[in-house]
């Protein structure tokens, strides 16, 4: 993934979450259980911060060109995607077989944390 990629995925991913946060915050509080809301409310907060690890990731890219880097942005939208999008899913619709996306989304994002910590320790 280039560094205009994932910047721009990260921007768009945080812009999404502010505005996911905002709409469970105030439109959905009279709408869903204190449970459902709580998982909602996760689904923003991961997607926030890891679109913030998605920024960071598309600075680094535009420092050194390294082939980890980019596996570790193409991980780091997969893992939001997938645990957040399966989180914003099953608070919505309550459907709990979307609950097993959730791990594997969780397992690209450590993925892609730990490609980002190799990439760090490889480089000079």
């Amino acid at each position: 993934m280039s560094s205009r990629l994932s910047i721009t995925s990260g921007s768009i991913l945080a812009f999404l979450a502010v505005a996911c946060g905002a709409f469970g915050a105030h439109g959905l509080k009279n709408t869903l259980s204190a449970e459902m809301l709580q998982v909602f409310h996760t689904a923003a907060d991961y997607q926030m911060w890891h679109a913030i690890g998605l920024l960071i990731i598309g600075i680094l890219q535009q420092q050194k060109t390294c082939s980890l880097l980019n596996k570790a942005a193409y991980f780091m939208l997969a893992g939001i995607t997938l645990f957040s999008g399966s989180l914003y899913a099953l608070s919505l619709s309550s459907y709990k077989m979307l609950g097993i996306i959730t791990p594997i989304g969780g397992a690209c994002l450590l993925v892609a944390w730990a490609l980002l910590a190799t990439a760090s320790i490889k480089s000079n």
